[in-house]
């Protein structure tokens, strides 16, 4: 009768044990799963930073709108990528607005705007890099 018990304790002791390490090895990879998001976050939003800067620069050095419109294009190419990647309804919100900024100048360049105002999509991606770093 002992060793019947201390069998089932033994067994009750391995389910547990498996228990936990299954409760933590989904914790862990939850937890990843978040870092990674904010990482990848955190890297488009840098991709972002760097598509403004060139933007900012070809509209200072060149009336060409047509590099113009490649910067806008690669701003809209990483918003699709990171509003893809995340559930953050701040990260999102400020996806939406500098979205809807860069629509702004690319409708101000369509129009025949030589010199679009720019300051609205700075702002809206600095507040992007700002919600995006942990």
């Amino acid at each position: 009768m002992a060793a019947s018990r201390h069998r089932s304790l033994r067994r009750t002791a391995t389910v547990a044990t498996t228990l936990a390490a299954v409760a933590l090895t989904a914790g862990l990879t939850t937890g990843c799963d978040a870092v990674d998001k904010a990482l990848d976050c955190v890297r488009t939003a840098d991709a972002i930073a760097d598509s403004v800067t060139e933007l900012q620069q070809a509209v200072e050095n060149t009336s060409d709108p047509t590099q113009w419109e490649e910067s806008l294009d690669s701003i809209d190419k990483n918003l699709d990528k990171i509003g893809g990647q995340t559930d953050n309804t701040d990260v999102n919100q400020a996806v939406d607005d500098l979205g809807k900024a860069v629509d702004n100048v690319r409708t101000s360049v369509e129009n025949g705007d030589e010199t679009p105002d720019l300051s609205p999509v700075t702002d809206a991606a600095g507040e992007l890099t700002k919600v995006c770093t942990p």
